[in-house]
């Protein structure tokens, strides 16, 4: 069977799919020339066109753009990663075999950890536009569903065990790709590591877990037992044939994932709502709104202050509670990233200031500057201004609670 075949039949009709692929004789090679290599081709050659050609817009970094060797490298570093990936994922498949009452096959291991990465490698294509990157995200999710689907056939377990199998097994893939992140943005350039972002949560459990430490293992055995509901709860989805339950499932079992099994409440609009004043810097506020978003553990609020004049002054005051959100490792690798680049038009820098993240930006007519500052790690602190100086958006921020914040970054954290 051909590529784009099997590739459409393994996300459409996977069930019939997987027992056609049990009765296939395919050596390894074949398997990765004629599926594996262009398939996990896609997204590093999407992710450098993202990075380098279009840019990304971040919290605290503004409209970033990986220089181009360092993209070209992180991504040529990704694809072999994800060669020797997914070749790992397949010795993990096959050693876990027997622990859940199926039967060792390195060969069926490694069809099985291929074409259940199917989803995943289509939807690189998305991070040609870095914005879609939690389509990606959430387009990849179905290749858990896959797993479950094709260890039963491939590797003889019995079904009732495919949910713990399908578990454990995510659990020690995501510490692998975990690990590999973090060579690739060494690799690569640690600005990748910034801009791509890095579980942090899952990071340091692979670190306590490689060290020997029981508190990891009881991280790692809690998150196992939350994906494992999550996937009870999709599986119950897809039975019922209820679209609004799948949707659901598969949004809290990406939101368990992405979050590192933690529960975090983001802080209560409102209470950001309250911590911006009447007026900052001799300025009058002039709007004032708050919200909440959020998807499954993952959630995020935010409150909003604008403040102006009639000269035409202007100062919007943004406060963030990244919630779930920082446990995507964006706020750990924001707080070891410096940058700093000056043009004939003005500045840009990122730096620590009292062991905090902050970023400037500043153009010399005055126009338009920036500030922003990560607070405990999780809350972003943010003033955007129109003819007004560097100097005047420090102090309209230094003027807002950051202690507060700062006492607050517990706050709403569920182990």
């Amino acid at each position: 069977m051909n590529l784009i075949d099997r590739a459409k039949n393994i996300v459409l009709t996977p069930k019939t799919e997987w027992e056609a692929i049990s009765s296939e004789q395919l050596s390894t090679g074949q398997l990765y020339k004629g599926y594996v290599a262009p398939l996990a081709g896609i997204g590093p050659i999407a992710s450098f066109i993202g990075l380098s050609l279009v840019g990304v817009s971040l919290p605290l970094m503004g409209h970033y753009r990986m220089p181009f060797l360092s993209g070209l490298s992180t991504a040529l570093v990704s694809y072999v990663f994800a060669l020797i990936g997914v070749y790992l994922v397949s010795l993990i498949i096959n050693a876990l075999a027997p622990t859940f009452g199926g039967e060792k096959n390195p060969e069926r291991a490694l069809k099985v950890a291929v074409y259940a990465s199917t989803p995943a490698w289509i939807a690189g294509a998305l991070y040609i536009l870095p914005g879609l990157s939690v389509l990606a995200l959430l387009a990849s999710l179905y290749g858990l569903y896959l797993l479950y689907l094709g260890l039963p056939v491939l590797m003889k377990s019995p079904t009732e065990k495919s949910i713990g199998y399908t578990a454990v097994v995510v659990i020690c893939a995501f510490v692998l790709f975990a690990i590999m992140g973090v060579l690739t943005a060494t690799i690569g350039g640690g600005a990748g590591m910034a801009v791509m972002g890095m579980n942090a949560k899952s990071d340091a459990q692979a670190g306590a877990l490689a060290s020997g430490n029981e508190k990891g293992l009881d991280k790692l055995t809690q998150l196992s037992a939350k994906i494992e509901a999550a996937g009870k709860k999709m599986e119950a989805a897809q039975k019922s044939g209820d679209v609004q339950a799948q949707a659901a499932a598969a949004s809290e079992a990406m939101g368990t994932i992405m979050s590192g099994g933690a529960e975090i409440e983001p802080v209560d609009q409102n209470v950001l709502k309250n911590m911006l004043p009447d007026a900052i810097a001799g300025l009058t506020r002039t709007k004032l709104e708050a919200e909440k978003t959020g998807m499954g553990s993952v959630g995020i609020s935010t409150a909003t202050g604008g403040y102006g004049d009639d000269q035409g002054r202007r100062i919007d005051v943004t406060i963030t509670d990244m919630g779930g959100a920082a446990m995507l490792g964006a706020a750990a690798a924001w707080a070891a990233f410096e940058h700093e680049k000056e043009t004939e038009t003005g500045y840009e820098k990122m730096e620590k200031i009292n062991g905090r993240p902050v970023r400037e930006k500043f153009t010399k007519d005055g126009s338009h500057s920036e500030y922003g500052a990560l607070i405990g790690g999780r809350f972003l602190v943010e003033a955007r201004g129109q003819k007004v100086d560097m100097g005047t958006l420090r102090n309209s921020v230094a003027s807002l609670d950051l202690n507060k914040l700062e006492s607050m970054k517990n706050e709403g954290v569920k182990q």
